[in-house]
């Protein structure tokens, strides 16, 4: 407490409420990805991890059940502060009785996960899951030529609003609903035209079913490319954020999905200027999309900043998506989704209408000098501050070592 009185003081000297900061971080909510904790195997379909996706790692202790997954969310969400969403995909569907197919699935498919949302408060996002399963054919799904493949994913994409908007009247919170699709081709394709004509046509298909747009936010994904993949991808940037922008709904930026020297910091302010609301997956790609855990770095400190700087965070959707098996789940889990937490906190502490100024003024010298001199400033004392005040600690390591040995180590 008496760190943190100092840090209020330094950093009021700069013109910034370390209160009010401290206030508007909780209640930014960020949508976990339950898929950290089976490495992407789901529960529906047994098939291999597939559509250029790829989990390393063998650590010991991987959920295996609906029950071990959702006993493990709670554990990481135990040790995250903030408000919480639980992002799912289709693949998590829990069958009681006969199984449904992905084209097949219906609302009372996803019951437990919300039973296990209402009971802890929190709302749900969705995603159609466009792989792992026998109907991709030839790495291809809503692009595919073949009219009974396409078909068939038309019709889960069609599945996947319903649940969604199910999500939405169960929970309160609004849902969203996310498109990605792996389709490419490993080598130089011969028309790179008609398999976006076709995923254009799909999209339409499936957005012709009605839904409250109150409630059910669609985003739609890129993907630059995917091992075996390489080559040629269907949903590029260029083509996701034209049909978004031409159907009216939600972009959204993987910060792995792009080019290594492409930033997705440096364009949020481009779709912040053109859309109502953006949306964000929050991963770290290691030259190239490999989905590592979230770190507290430069580029997800300069994400966080461009969504404060620019008045925006009821209007960016943010979410995690990675999955690491070369480490204990819990922990990086709850390594990235604090990380990102802690980026905002970072964010609203900087004194950005002051540097603004100093932009607008062609001061750049000083620009330079505030920008280097508040990157020393006592942020931690803050980041513990706020944790104290959730009723956690600033090392986990010791709770997620003890779930280890009492629960994890078990699963053998």
């Amino acid at each position: 407490m008496e760190r943190y009185k100092s840090a209020e003081k330094i950093y009021a000297a700069y013109g910034v409420n370390t209160e009010k900061a401290i206030e508007k971080i909780g209640s930014i909510p960020i949508s976990v990805h339950c898929w950290q904790g089976d490495d992407v195997t789901g529960f529906d379909s047994g098939e291999a991890l597939s559509g250029g996706i790829q989990t390393t790692g063998n650590y010991p202790g991987k959920a295996r059940t609906p029950e071990e997954l959702m006993e493990d969310i709670d554990k990481a969400f135990s040790l995250i502060p903030g408000i919480k969403k639980l992002n799912l995909h289709a693949s998590y569907a829990v069958f009681d009785g006969e199984p449904a197919d992905r084209d097949a699935l219906r609302p009372e498919h996803f019951a437990k996960w919300v039973d296990f949302a209402k009971k802890r408060g929190i709302g749900l996002d969705f995603n159609p899951t466009f792989f792992s399963h026998p109907m991709v054919k030839d790495n291809l799904t809503l692009t595919s030529p073949d009219e009974n493949v396409r078909k068939f994913w038309v019709e889960h994409g069609r599945r996947c609003l319903e649940i969604s908007e199910y999500f939405a009247a169960e929970t309160g919170f609004p849902c969203q609903m996310n498109i990605w699709i792996p389709d490419g081709y490993k080598d130089l394709p011969a028309d790179r035209l008609s398999p976006r004509l076709r995923y254009i046509k799909s999209l339409d298909e499936i957005l012709s079913v009605p839904y409250d747009k109150s409630k059910v936010y669609v985003t739609l994904e890129s993907k630059v490319f995917g091992i075996g993949l390489e080559s040629y991808t269907a949903g590029s940037a260029e083509f996701t954020l034209s049909y978004a922008m031409k159907a009216g709904i939600v972009p959204l930026m993987d910060n792995g999905h792009y080019h290594p020297t492409e930033l997705v910091s440096d364009k949020i302010s481009s779709l912040l200027a053109f859309n109502d609301k953006i949306a964000l997956h929050v991963t770290r790609g290691v030259r190239w999309d490999s989905d590592h855990v979230t770190l507290f770095d430069d580029e997800t400190r300069e994400m966080m900043k461009e969504i404060v700087r620019n008045d925006a965070l009821d209007r960016v959707l943010i979410a995690t998506d990675y999955f690491d098996a070369s480490v204990n789940r819990i922990s990086a889990w709850v390594t990235g989704v604090r990380n990102v937490r802690k980026a905002l906190l970072f964010a609203l502490l900087e004194p950005s209408e002051q540097m603004k100024k100093l932009q607008d003024a062609s001061d750049f010298t000083a620009l330079m000098a505030l920008g280097e001199e508040i990157k020393t400033l006592p942020f931690g004392d803050v980041w513990e501050e706020y944790l104290e005040r959730c009723g956690l600690k600033n090392s986990y390591i010791d709770e997620i070592k003890d779930y280890e040995e009492k629960v994890l180590s078990k699963r053998r």
